[in-house]
């Protein structure tokens, strides 16, 4: 089972997208029958397999195997990620952005999904993967916006230019600097 699954398809996000449909994905985090998952959601089998089955056909849930009940073959099946990420792409651009420039949150929109679909395209299954985040909160006070912009331009300048040779590995290096909204705590 892979950690994430990307969607950019729109028959995956229509097969998604279903109350019921998410339900029975949660049941198939573990390897799973139809039954299994019935009983587990009060539903008919076949209701589920219906479900399950639309699911398989979007690449959301495979069969892991398969066991005789009374003679009868049943399939086993189960989640093909733990987590999916929908495509910004599936909607696509509505509008034009009015401005481009680094400090507009268009610029940030854009640059959220180029970083989402980059780290989705990453293969997962390499342990050797090298990789950071860093998250955090700063608060600055107005009259200090700029000096702190520049600092943090600077900052991320000066990494640039140690590092942006053409010999070594390649980083995807993304920034975001945004107003934290209120939170009730």
């Amino acid at each position: 089972m892979r950690d994430v699954l990307y969607l950019e398809q729109i028959e995956q996000a229509e097969a998604l997208l279903k109350p019921q449909r998410i339900e029975v994905l949660r049941q198939l985090a573990e390897p799973r029958t139809c039954t299994e998952v019935a009983a587990q959601l009060s539903q008919t089998p076949q209701r589920v397999y219906y479900h399950v089955k639309r699911l398989v056909e979007a690449g959301l849930v495979e069969q892991v195997s398969e066991r005789k009940v009374r003679g009868i073959s049943e399939g086993i099946y189960q989640a093909t990620a733990r987590s999916y990420w929908l495509s910004p792409r599936l909607v696509g651009r509505i509008g034009l952005r009015r401005t481009q420039d680094e400090l507009s949150l268009g610029y940030l929109l854009d640059l959220m999904e180029e970083v989402q679909a980059d780290i989705a395209a990453l293969d997962r299954n390499r342990p050797e993967l090298p990789s950071v985040g860093v998250s955090g909160e700063i608060r600055v006070p107005p009259e200090r916006r700029q000096e702190f912009m520049d600092d943090l331009r600077g900052a991320l300048q000066d990494l640039f230019t140690r590092y942006g040779g053409a010999e070594g590995d390649a980083f995807k290096l993304a920034v975001a600097c945004y107003p934290k909204g209120e939170t009730d705590d």
